[in-house]
């Protein structure tokens, strides 16, 4: 079945970084598109950033353009984001997301909280 694993969250002080990986199991990883969305408290989830099966094209979110770079290895089977001049309104929980065919399959999140 396809899991969605993502680690590298943690607490980290404003104008810190952090890159998030996101391990997948399951599907042919190289074939699909990768996405990585957030979601705060009291608040919907929103789009960070997404890239295309051979990482030839992203796109970005609005709330973090310039400051994520989203990227994948098709041979460690991994999609990272970098995260660089957090600021606290980017605590949330983040989510890896993978869309095959019509169906959206989600990691469990990991939770990134920015604080001093």
């Amino acid at each position: 079945q396809v899991q969605l694993v993502e680690s590298g969250g943690g607490l980290v002080q404003p104008g810190g970084s952090l890159r998030l990986s996101c391990v997948p199991s399951g599907f042919i990883f190289s074939f699909y598109s990768m996405s990585w969305y957030r979601q705060a408290p009291g608040k919907e989830r929103e789009l960070v950033a997404s890239i295309t099966s051979t990482g030839g094209s992203t796109n970005y979110g609005d709330s973090m353009k310039g400051r994520v770079t989203i990227s994948r290895d098709n041979v460690k089977n991994t999609v990272y984001l970098q995260m660089n001049s957090l600021k606290p309104e980017d605590t949330a929980v983040y989510y890896c997301k993978a869309r095959i065919g019509r169906d959206d399959y989600w990691g469990q999140g990991t939770q990134v909280t920015v604080s001093l």
